[in-house]
């Protein structure tokens, strides 16, 4: 199927690694052009490497902080100088510290602040101006699939995260009119860094394996495994398509069926 995306600027934060590598993979295959921001130099240029052998085309790379708005002036100054508007923004940080109501700071409440909600408003508002003008524009948030059910534990993302579905649900019906859409993807369950990190913390507390834990985790999962980075992209890159131009405000689990709720 032909997405109707190609020649399209992408920027994909959180691209050196994880799901959003795997986006940086489809939407190059798809024939955009594509940025990728990450914090990690050395990580950038493994994944350019990896990209270009992947699919034939290398992205351009921004390292920069997101959580931080000079961060995000830095790689919008950047991925525009080079490949112009960016005409699909797939908004995606790393997760904001583990831990109980009790465990949590001031501190690490302003840093997840910082990290999820403002990093998607300011990564938004750089890139709405250049789609307004187009009259075309995508803009696809990775969060979690705690937006849906909170998972225990994870107090500063079940919150902020659902603050940001708040901002996407309210922009969405505000940049309709000019043909950009706003929608949501809420991963369960993905084999990436962040989940052998989160894993590691319970097998610490349990006592046990963080293969154990995995595994655990695993069964409770309708489909009975961890999904993939790119099974997470292929709705991301979905999302950003052509196909989608009627999709706007939605909250897509890709969650093997974790979440229960009907809705």
């Amino acid at each position: 199927m032909d997405l109707g995306i190609r020649g399209k600027h992408a920027l994909v934060g959180g691209g050196s690694s994880g799901i959003g590598r795997s986006c940086a993979e489809l939407l190059l295959r798809e024939g955009c052009s594509v940025t990728i921001v990450s914090r990690g130099e050395d990580k950038l240029r493994a994944a350019v490497a990896e990209l270009k052998a992947a699919t034939g085309s290398a992205p351009h790379s921004v390292a920069a902080d997101l959580a931080t708005a000079a961060g995000v002036m830095a790689a919008f100054e950047s991925a525009t100088g080079k490949l112009g508007p960016v005409s699909i923004l797939v908004n995606n940080t790393g997760g904001p510290k583990p831990g109980t109501f009790d465990a949590l700071t001031d501190e690490d409440w302003a840093k997840a602040f910082e990290l999820n909600l403002m990093s998607t408003v300011r990564m938004s508002r750089f890139a709405v101006e250049g789609m307004k003008v187009a009259g075309w524009g995508r803009i696809v948030n990775i969060m979690s699939v705690s937006v849906k059910q909170p998972i225990d534990g994870l107090m500063l993302s079940n919150s902020l995260r659902l603050g940001v579905v708040g901002f996407a649900k309210t922009l969405a019906n505000e940049l309709g009119r000019y043909g950009i859409t706003v929608n949501t993807v809420g991963p369960g369950y993905t084999a990436t860094d962040r989940l052998e990190q989160l894993a590691g913390i319970n097998a610490a507390k349990e006592n046990i394996s963080t293969e154990k834990v995995i595994e655990r985790w695993a069964g409770d999962v309708p489909v009975g495994r961890m999904g993939k980075p790119e099974e997470v992209a292929a709705a991301v890159v979905f999302l950003a398509s052509q196909h989608a131009a009627y999709i706007t405000g939605s909250i897509i689990a890709v969650d093997g069926g974790r979440v229960r709720s009907a809705l």
